[in-house]
């Protein structure tokens, strides 16, 4: 079962198991996420106060496949002043007079930060692609903008993390009812989400042209098998602190000699 792609060989979905978990117990893996998350905690401020490089934490999936529950675990211990969380929704009327990227740009966290983003740039090659929101010519062409927008992003300090949260359409069904059943939980719920429901299949292909066209060196995809919370969690929890100890990330030294200040 893989979970890192790096473009090549081809993929298909279907070869991936939405509940796989490598056998693992889960109580022990819950409890090696609580440790990598307070891992995670601990690295964190020495990003943040060397201020030279960044981590953008892209997570995409189709409704109720985890995008929140995961960011809110895996980040559980992180100082919220290093963090920068940018949902995508419809694009605003200001939004839809820019190049597409326009929005994205912008939502890049500045040096030291980490940045989460809830859907990404990856929707203007899935819903606009299935939806039918743009001509085939126009978003075929994005997806050779997107590598090369990430590359750019790569080159210039920043770890791009890009996480497919693949859960199957029987588990979607599960939560979607939840949703319904539960008062605190009905406002995610909307009619819309049973119409895209729909177009799973259509949806199912659109990100899978995209894992295999968008998995590069220096941005490869995550497939994270989410049917089960605690799996999804480990997956992503291990993969952002490796990211994080991989830096190398030492204190600063300071500026000035300090040596003769006393208080």
């Amino acid at each position: 079962m893989k979970q890192a792609l790096i473009a090549k060989p081809t993929l298909h979905l279907r070869d991936f198991a939405p509940d796989y978990c490598e056998n693992l117990n889960k109580v022990q893996t819950v409890a090696k996420t609580l440790k990598l998350c307070q891992r995670i905690g601990e690295l964190q401020p020495k990003l943040y106060a060397n201020g030279t490089q960044g981590i953008v934490i892209v997570l995409q999936g189709v409704d109720t496949s985890g995008k929140d529950g995961t960011s809110r675990r895996v980040l559980e211990f992180v100082n919220p002043s290093g963090v920068e969380f940018t949902a995508f929704k419809m694009p605003s009327a200001e939004e839809r007079a820019h190049d597409f990227l326009w929005r994205v740009h912008k939502a890049l966290p500045r040096h030291g930060n980490i940045g989460v983003w809830n859907r990404s740039h990856y929707e203007d090659v899935l819903v606009v692609r299935v939806l039918n929101l743009a001509a085939r010519e126009v978003w075929q062409k994005r997806y050779d903008h997107i590598n090369a927008f990430e590359k750019i992003l790569t080159e210039n300090g920043y770890r791009i993390l890009k996480f497919f949260l693949h859960i199957s359409k029987r588990e979607q069904a599960v939560r979607l009812q939840e949703r319904l059943d539960d008062p605190t939980k009905q406002w995610k719920f909307a009619a819309a989400d049973v119409e895209m429901r729909k177009r799973w299949d259509d949806f199912q292909q659109a990100y899978e042209d995209l894992l295999n066209r968008c998995s590069t060196r220096h941005a490869p995809w995550y497939v994270v098998p989410a049917d089960r919370n605690w799996y999804r969690d480990y997956v992503v929890a291990s993969t952002v602190c490796n990211a994080l100890e991989s830096m190398d990330l030492k204190w600063p030294k300071p500026s000035e000699d300090f040596s003769k200040i006393r208080f």
